[in-house]
């Protein structure tokens, strides 16, 4: 893509902060810096999104993302945990459309980080789920 602002990093037209890459996967420092070390790990392949992934694809980026996570907690002796981030689509707060993973250390409550799950259990009795999870299932047969 000539446009995309990842493939250009990839490329080493656009600089970065590389911590790890090989033939198929790039992690770098992203720039927000969210907390310190806060990484991005990309297929050198470009992929709008998780969708477009197929199984040897996903099974070289998951592949990578522990190590990357280790090196990044090995790093700082300070971190206390990881979120480990994949937004998919401009709706799911997607904003670079390659796709990519937010590796973001945590240091603590006061990490300038949130995320808010809501608890919608009322909404979803036992037979809701079952049929949400059935219609799941019978998009996943082959």
């Amino acid at each position: 893509m000539n446009d995309c602002v990842f493939c250009k990093i990839i490329n080493h037209e656009i600089p970065s902060h590389v911590v790890y890459e090989d033939d198929d996967v790039l992690a770098f420092l992203d720039i927000t810096q969210v907390t310190p070390g806060h990484t991005l790990v990309i297929p050198k392949k470009h992929v709008t999104d998780i969708f477009e992934y197929d199984e040897t694809l996903a099974q070289t980026i998951f592949s990578r993302i522990p190590k990357i996570a280790r090196g990044i907690e090995k790093s700082n002796p300070a971190i206390q945990g990881m979120n480990i981030i994949n937004n998919n689509r401009e709706m799911a707060y997607q904003s670079v459309f390659h796709s990519h993973f937010h590796l973001i250390p945590r240091y603590g409550k006061k990490d300038d980080f949130t995320m808010h799950f809501g608890n919608n259990m009322k909404k979803y009795p036992p037979e809701k789920l079952a049929e949400i999870a059935a219609t799941i299932q019978h998009e996943l047969e082959d």
